[in-house]
């Protein structure tokens, strides 16, 4: 075959390899010039048999032509681009057995969003995301997943032992101060008198055991006195005790103090008016004695209140009554006196929900020796209802609550994390006790565990759980 012929030829295949580029698109011709062209045709000819596009782009012309912007299209001679051998298409390498190359295999693809579907082969959901590749050790049968230690180094990852530790839970809560109720006395009259003078003691004054109050004339007190006089000044009775018992008895049912009737022995004269005194060391919370005013029976004339022990009542929210126990030390801080504590402990649990603030009364004895706490004034306790025993725990970072359940992650190692179910209990000073689920010496996640959620998908690890707590 002549060289003009075999151009003429090359030039008529060329020229249909074109119209089968514009109708399937920008393919390059080579494969189907290759598939006619002969070795001697292509050896002859040394001219360009196409052109192509200068950047590489996949457009050609049989023809010299420019771009739009003035360059020429690159010419491309036969033995470029056109292999003449008699293989029209080279072979794909042959595939690389598994564990040949440092390359993993795809067992399957998983849903992006975490839905329970897997592919075979890649492929896309109904948003047009890609199926995520999961390679061989990344699954395992017990839901837990493997990151590379890139990731765990980005995302910081940190895991601490599950350990033995006291648990000390606070409870804090506010109340007020009231007064002890076994340490207020009431100064009243049991027979019909008359006030003949007051003390200067007003309501607030402090007052001791037997300061004296007020002056009082009662006409019973006063036969009672003289009945008693007879009888330890007769000389038929006075050697008679019995009777000396039972008058001086007739005295003190009318509450005369001790020292007016031991004032009555010595004088042994029966007085005009009686002194009554203090009967404790307190607060004068109310006087009602006036001078010169008639008393009856019964009548109040002083109350007073003993401040060396108060009480401080605390309410205590409804779902912290299971943790509060008689015994309990606390801790009492008065607002009016910020740094200073006062310590007990919890001395009686009222029986009884107060069902508006939906609280329970917790009672705590207070030592009061600088009379600084007063009545009705504000406090803050914090009661410690730790039982001093060990616990297993682990920081309360580390749990993932999700309000009906809550779960862990274990590090089992070499960047393999299993979520797990736990059951708590007590929590307290950042830890919280694990009661079921976990070993002591486990280590778990306790940081960066959303960021774990978002890469396994807890709830798809977790169906496990559900399917068995239905069984």
């Amino acid at each position: 075959m002549t060289r003009p012929i075999s151009a003429s030829l090359a030039a008529a295949l060329i020229a249909a390899a074109g119209i089968a580029f514009v109708v399937a698109g920008p393919q390059r011709p080579t494969a189907r010039i290759a598939a006619v062209i002969g070795p001697a045709a292509a050896e002859e000819s040394g001219a360009a048999i196409y052109y192509q596009d200068p950047d590489g782009k996949p457009s050609y012309s049989l023809v010299p032509r420019k771009t739009r912007d003035g360059r020429d299209f690159r010419a491309v001679p036969a033995g470029a681009d056109v292999s003449f051998d008699d293989e029209q298409v080279a072979a794909p390498p042959p595939a690389t057995p598994a564990g040949a190359s440092g390359e993993r295999k795809i067992k399957y693809y998983r849903n992006p969003m975490g839905l329970p579907d897997t592919s075979p082969t890649p492929k896309k959901d109904s948003m047009g995301m890609d199926y995520i590749p999961v390679y061989e050790g990344d699954d395992s049968d017990d839901g837990s997943i493997k990151l590379s230690p890139g990731k765990i180094q980005r995302t910081g990852v940190k895991s601490e032992p599950a350990a033995m530790r006291v648990i000390r839970t606070v409870i804090r809560a506010p109340g007020t101060i009231a007064l002890d109720e076994r340490r207020i006395s009431v100064v009243a009259m049991r027979a019909e008198s008359f006030i003949l003078k007051v003390a200067d003691v007003t309501t607030g004054s402090h007052v001791i055991k037997g300061q004296p109050l007020m002056e009082v004339y009662s006409p019973s007190v006063s036969s009672a006195a003289a009945e008693y006089l007879t009888t330890i000044t007769s000389k038929t009775t006075s050697g008679d005790v019995q009777y000396g018992r039972g008058s001086r008895q007739r005295l003190m049912n009318l509450d005369v103090p001790d020292a007016a009737i031991s004032a009555i022995e010595k004088s042994r004269t029966v007085p005009t008016s009686i002194g009554w005194t203090s009967p404790r060391d307190g607060i004068v919370l109310e006087r009602n004695a006036i001078e010169g005013m008639r008393v009856e029976p019964g009548g109040v004339l002083f109350r007073i209140a003993d401040h060396s022990m108060v009480w401080a009542l605390i309410d205590v929210a409804e779902r912290d009554v299971g943790m509060i126990a008689t015994g309990q030390p606390v801790t009492v801080k008065a607002r009016s006196f910020p740094g200073r504590e006062f310590t007990g402990k919890v001395q009686v649990i009222y029986p009884e929900i107060n069902k508006e603030t939906r609280t329970a009364r917790v009672r705590i004895e207070l030592q009061n020796p600088d009379l600084i706490l007063l009545h009705d004034m504000y406090v803050d306790a914090d009661i410690d209802t730790g039982s001093g025993d060990a616990v297993l725990a682990v920081p309360e970072s580390a749990v993932m609550d999700t309000g009906s359940r809550q779960a862990v992650f274990v590090d089992k190692g070499q960047g393999r994390l299993e979520p797990r179910e736990v059951r708590l209990g007590h929590r307290g000073g950042g830890f919280v006790e694990v009661r079921q689920g976990l070993a002591e010496g486990e280590a778990v996640v306790v940081s960066a565990n959303f960021l774990i959620d978002a890469e396994s998908n807890l709830k798809a690890a977790l169906k496990g759980f559900t399917e068995g707590a239905q069984q």
